[in-house]
């Protein structure tokens, strides 16, 4: 991961994240713990109904910046403030939960040691012919879109660039690995409810001449549009149809559904304001670890995003020469 951040940092002269790099939105919103959960998910942060502010930013996986031809997985991080409680080690002195997520069920690859062989293979590639990764691109979507009309979907394929182009705020994203929820094993979904994000959802954008066509579409839907999103939480019921250790494998909707706890509003507004980027490119980091020990990150790939995380933090904090801290309020509009 450092390698990566070294190399885009070499070719553009700033220290982006080692994954995720290219972001196509920031959002003020509000996050609202829902009542009535029963006792099995009034857990942590969910143990009663309150309500908080919260930031989202969308991006994209790899950690370089690419044209939006280059149709590579989503992601979408959510940072909710003013969250009290005991917490994760190393994140004692913050206020604030946080959620990675990415626009597939499950990770592609279940371990940490799986992990790092792609990851050595992406930081090969970074920053390297980008035209030729378009070509894969549009070679992976059409496999892709094959796979999905006879009902399937291959987590590889996305990551290899299959991703579709359609509009980013009808995707659901999930944590793909698995969390603690209070005393259960569980992972989480956040997904559009509100009717102006459901009709997005097959909804295709044009990259053609639009290098940054994700952010644009984002930013014209928040012109005058809100939007809702609920965060659902799936809980384990068989621990060896649903293992923590393998974040490859896909836990049975059908067993145990994804159900709302908390619902995330935001209402129109700039989602690419000069403040917002440099306040969430600069002085932001969004880290599973950071939050409360009752939503303690679960497996290999968690444990090993820990100290990845940590080192990639410290790299652009010294890159960019910006503090980068936890917020404790949200910044004027």
């Amino acid at each position: 991961m450092l390698g990566i951040q070294r190399k885009t940092h070499t070719d553009t002269g700033y220290a982006h994240r080692a994954v995720h790099a290219k972001a196509h939105g920031y959002l003020r919103a509000r996050f609202e713990v829902l009542a009535g959960l029963p006792p099995a998910l009034a857990q942590g942060l969910f143990a009663s109904p309150a309500s908080y502010d919260a930031i989202l930013r969308f991006s994209t996986t790899p950690g370089d910046v690419l044209h939006d031809g280059v149709s590579t997985p989503r992601g979408a991080a959510l940072k909710i403030l003013g969250v009290n409680g005991p917490r994760l080690p190393g994140s004692e002195d913050e206020t604030t939960q946080n959620y990675v997520l990415g626009n597939s069920p499950s990770f592609q690859i279940g371990t940490a040691k799986g992990f790092l062989r792609q990851l050595k293979l992406l930081a090969a590639t970074t920053g390297r012919a980008e035209p030729v990764k378009q070509v894969i691109s549009a070679v992976t979507r059409t496999a892709e879109a094959a796979l999905e009309m006879v009902g399937g979907k291959s987590a590889s394929l996305t990551t290899l660039a299959g991703q579709a182009k359609t509009h980013l705020l009808g995707d659901s994203f999930f944590s793909q690995a698995a969390l603690l929820h209070g005393d259960y094993f569980a992972k989480v979904a956040l997904s559009p409810v509100s009717s102006e994000l459901i009709a997005l959802s097959e909804k295709s954008i044009d990259t053609s001449g639009h290098p940054d066509a994700i952010r644009e579409s984002v930013r014209e839907h928040f012109r005058t549009c809100p939007a809702v999103w609920e965060l659902r939480v799936q809980l384990a019921t068989d621990i060896e149809a649903m293992p923590v250790e393998d974040a490859a494998a896909m836990w049975s909707e059908d067993e145990s559904p994804y159900v709302p706890i908390a619902r995330i509003t935001a209402v129109p507004q700039d989602t690419w304001s000069d403040g917002m980027r440099e306040w969430v490119e600069d002085r932001m980091a969004f880290n599973p670890w950071t939050g409360l020990a009752a939503h303690r990150p679960l497996g290999s790939i968690m444990r090993a995003r820990r100290p990845a995380y940590a080192a990639a933090r410290e790299y652009r904090s010294r890159g960019n020469g910006a503090e980068i801290h936890e917020p404790t309020k949200l910044p004027q509009a």
